[in-house]
């Protein structure tokens, strides 16, 4: 009779395939998460959408002193600028900044600043300013016609914006190197430059005394109010300067491409969000988000 093996027909269990990795301790990752949300955030700074502290009155009342907005930093990589819209942009040598703060030499201040910088949350540059585009290459602008108006083209535009409004006081000549006029010579747009104007002419300081800007200085296009909260809200071509367009188009909107704005994100910087979608993969948290500065 043969002898039967005890382990005759024994199979061992497989291995499992999968290996079981061991989950790293929060305060290991957590430096990990911290540098990974940091260059997204520099990433999305510096290529897609930045956001902006307004500190002076030059834009009201569209933009107040301490709003904050988002600024869409492709959009003229894919078409040119509009008349009408709100730019962000850095001004020539010709250009005075408006605002002047003190600044710490100290180093603990310098590097706040660089990484404030980085990540979208620092005071801007002395020459950072924002604007309103009102002529583009090619047109002649000037004012004023005799309902106070500005001038393209020949044609008055009826900027209901403005804070100045129409009949503010006309008649203080034009000062060379001065914005404290209203009123200034016509100008013609050589190819390549813009002329921008602030909603409070009376003090905004820009086109009228510092010159034109060349277009290649944008930074981007201003696109929502973010902040305060109460003041959400889009920043749309008037329709003033739609139907304008829509009758005289410009020589730089030969090309139209149809582009899509990015829908708004109610934030004023990149870095604590995307922080905390990084930690809410991790863990199941949210967190919210916060904000950058800009010369007005």
């Amino acid at each position: 009779m043969r002898s039967v093996d005890p382990m005759e027909g024994y199979r061992p269990a497989r291995r499992r395939r999968g290996v079981v990795r061991k989950e790293m301790p929060l305060w290991q990752e957590l430096p990990l998460l911290l540098i990974v949300a940091f260059c997204l955030a520099v990433l999305i700074r510096t290529f897609l959408v930045q956001a902006f502290f307004i500190p002076s009155g030059s834009m009201e009342n569209t933009l107040q002193i301490n709003d904050r907005v988002l600024v869409n930093k492709v959009v003229y990589d894919m078409r040119d600028p509009l008349r009408g819209e709100v730019v962000v942009f850095r001004g020539t040598d010709d250009w005075a900044p408006e605002v002047t703060e003190p600044v710490s030499d100290a180093f603990i201040a310098k590097l706040g600043r660089t990484i404030g910088d980085l990540v979208g949350v620092s005071r801007p540059g002395e020459r950072d300013f924002i604007k309103r585009v009102i002529a583009l290459p090619g047109d002649k602008v000037a004012c004023c016609d005799a309902q106070g108006r500005i001038t393209v083209n020949g044609v008055g535009i009826d900027e209901e914006y403005i804070t100045d409004g129409f009949n503010s006081d006309l008649s203080q000549p034009p000062i060379p190197g001065q914005c404290t006029s209203r009123r200034f010579a016509e100008v013609t747009l050589p190819p390549g430059q813009m002329f921008v104007l602030g909603d409070h002419r009376s003090v905004s300081q820009d086109a009228r005394c510092q010159g034109p800007v060349p277009i290649e200085n944008i930074i981007g296009r201003a696109f929502v109010i973010v902040w305060p909260s109460d003041r959400f809200t889009g920043l749309d071509v008037p329709d003033v300067w739609k139907q304008f367009d829509e009758q005289f188009p410009s020589a730089a909107a030969a090309r139209p491409v149809e582009v899509r704005e990015p829908e708004p994100i109610v934030a004023a910087n990149m870095f604590p969000l995307l922080l905390g979608v990084v930690l809410s993969a991790r863990s199941g948290m949210s967190f919210a988000t916060r904000r950058r500065r800009l010369r007005a």
